[in-house]
């Protein structure tokens, strides 16, 4: 729960969190109080599409540019107090990000930052740690992206520990399932880069034990939904129900066939990258079992925001 606040009754505030697989806007009033959803909007996007280029598509150029035309209209009929639009690693590695930007910026009469990848950690720590029944244990929360995933350490509400790393579904996707097609090889290369990547931070985080880890936004909520859907668990995620939506997930040879429940069909083309980077970050991490969260990065934005009207006033 968010810490009872004093401000103005019926503030508005809104966040713009344009990720590198999704689009998202989150208008959120303050009401007696507390932080109440108002409107969400999200918007399957793929800004990082082809990634190894350094650049930006004018193709995810353009949806990207059509997907904030529909934002803007909802912020104009709402007109929220305070807006923040904040970019992640897609953004980040662009060496073209201006010509999004640039047009970006015009269409929402809005500046737009670009997260370093250790704010855009603290950030979906921010808003994880908000509905946390208890505080005063060590978390790990655990964020899969579109181009990057970021793994925060956290007590007290505070995080003591940030890293971003460059494992993404979308460039996943590109690398490990050229065209879509899956094989056990392909999935297996994958899962084992990741677990590679993954590795070092077990020997960093280790000098911090944590209490349990979390998973935050679309892609380990996703891969929850589908485990709870095959009746696996009842609720979050372990080694044991990775295995079998794995050997479930390589019955099909490409993803436009993917046929699992739980599954949207906006998820089907990183669902097979998304599930690799998971298992090698539970190989890595040698984690047992995560829970997830509804909240992440632009949770801890609109929190973000709630802070500095609240030392405004």
């Amino acid at each position: 729960m968010t810490d009872a606040i004093t401000l103005p009754q019926g503030i508005l505030l809104a966040a713009i969190d344009m990720g590198s697989n999704s689009f998202h806007l989150n208008i959120t009033q303050v009401d007696r109080d507390e932080i109440r959803p108002l409107h969400t909007l999200s918007e399957r996007v793929q800004l990082g599409e082809a990634a190894d280029t350094g650049e930006l598509t004018q193709a995810a150029i353009r949806r990207g540019l059509a997907c904030l035309e529909q934002f803007k209209r909802l912020l104009d009929e709402t007109g929220p107090n305070s807006v923040r639009v904040v970019g992640t690693h897609a953004l980040r590695r662009a060496k073209n990000r201006h010509d999004f930007t640039a047009p970006a910026e015009a269409l929402l009469g809005l500046p737009i930052e670009v997260l370093e990848g250790e704010e855009e950690a603290r950030l979906i720590y921010t808003g994880v740690a908000q509905t946390l029944s208890d505080n005063q244990t060590a978390h790990l929360v655990i964020d899969v992206g579109g181009g990057s995933s970021e793994f925060i350490l956290g007590q007290h509400a505070k995080p003591l520990r940030l890293e971003s790393l460059p494992l993404g579904c979308v460039s996943y996707g590109e690398a490990y399932f050229p065209a879509g097609d899956i094989t056990a090889a392909r999935f297996d290369t994958a899962c084992r880069q990741a677990t590679d990547t993954v590795s070092a931070l077990h020997r960093r985080f280790s000098n911090n034990p944590w209490h349990e880890t979390i998973g935050a936004s679309g892609t380990l909520r996703a891969i929850e939904d589908m485990i709870v859907a095959a009746g696996w668990r009842t609720s979050g995620i372990d080694q044991a129900s990775l295995t079998a939506l794995r050997d479930k997930l390589l019955t099909f040879h490409h993803v436009g066939d993917i046929d699992l429940a739980g599954l949207s069909a906006s998820r089907k083309s990183v669902v097979s990258a998304g599930l690799a980077i998971t298992q090698g970050i539970f190989s890595g991490l040698r984690l047992e079992s995560m829970s997830t969260s509804s909240s992440a990065l632009r949770e801890g934005v609109i929190h973000d925001l709630v802070g500095q009207i609240h030392h405004r006033h």
